[in-house]
């Protein structure tokens, strides 16, 4: 293929376990960068989240964010956002309120829950780069829903909830997991199929030039629209199966792996 982008994951694939960026990874990307092929981001993660990253990684190029509905400048300039139609967010909110699910909702720029958790909130935290607002009625916010995040350590519980949200939605949204213990829903459009679509549009790029590499459910649908896909060496068996290479680990630092074994030769043969 003629390489002309590369679109990275982050929780589970850009970033190791600690929610760090492993130095091996910046310097892997910046000569990536240097041989003229340009490397951009997609997360499920809020623009909070990302920018520091775009940041550190020296990128230039525009960010997909909740899973590729909000495309945003490393600037933080918002190019375009795409939010869940009113009616079916409450509907996702009545479906996920369980006593073992924790709901969060991602809208107006804030990160909204209705209950905090010890173990989540904190990492969450991290992954935002935001404080939770606590909130009773998410009511005032249906209008503007960027994404639907039922959390639960009951991962065959979430497993379960995924196809079941999923089958009650169809097409009037997004529903998948980016983590054992997250459940995303998000609009129609807000995947990273469409996402990486929208970045590469952008960049003038046709999906058959498109590397990408992630390690989780929702990044399924971006594996199947570029012209190479990759997954990391932790992620579950079935999305290792529907990627053309596996590269390490995210601990191992496996993008820079997979830049260095797999990217850079494209671009010597």
């Amino acid at each position: 293929m003629n390489l002309r982008l590369f679109l990275s994951d982050v929780d589970g694939t850009l970033v190791r376990p600690d929610k760090t960026l492993g130095e091996p990874v910046i310097a892997a990307v910046q000569r990536l960068v240097d041989a003229g092929v340009p490397v951009a981001i997609i997360s499920a993660r809020p623009p909070s989240g990302l920018l520091w990253i775009a940041e550190r990684l020296g990128l230039a190029t525009p960010i997909g964010a909740f899973n590729g509905g909000t495309i945003v400048r490393p600037d933080g300039t918002v190019l375009s956002a795409t939010h869940l139609d009113a009616s079916v967010a409450a509907r996702t909110l009545e479906a996920v309120a369980r006593p073992d699910v924790i709901r969060w909702v991602f809208a107006k720029g804030q990160w909204h829950v209705d209950r905090l958790d010890d173990q989540y909130t904190p990492r969450e935290r991290v992954t935002s780069a935001q404080d939770p607002v606590l909130c009773g009625d998410f009511g005032a916010l249906l209008d503007a829903v960027d994404k639907i995040v039922a959390v639960s350590s009951d991962h065959a519980m979430l497993a379960a909830l995924e196809a079941e949200v999923a089958a009650a939605l169809g097409d009037e949204a997004e529903v998948a997991r980016s983590q054992p213990y997250y459940l995303d829903v998000t609009a129609p459009s807000a995947n990273k199929g469409d996402g990486i679509a929208a970045l590469a549009a952008a960049l003038g790029v046709s999906l058959a030039e498109v590397a990408v590499i992630g390690d989780q459910f929702n990044d399924l649908p971006m594996f199947r629209r570029a012209g190479l896909s990759i997954a990391m060496g932790q992620g579950p068996e079935a999305v290792r199966k529907a990627a053309m290479h596996v590269t390490g680990t995210n601990e191992a630092d496996g993008v820079a792996q997979a830049i260095e074994t797999i990217l850079l030769p494209m671009l010597n043969a």
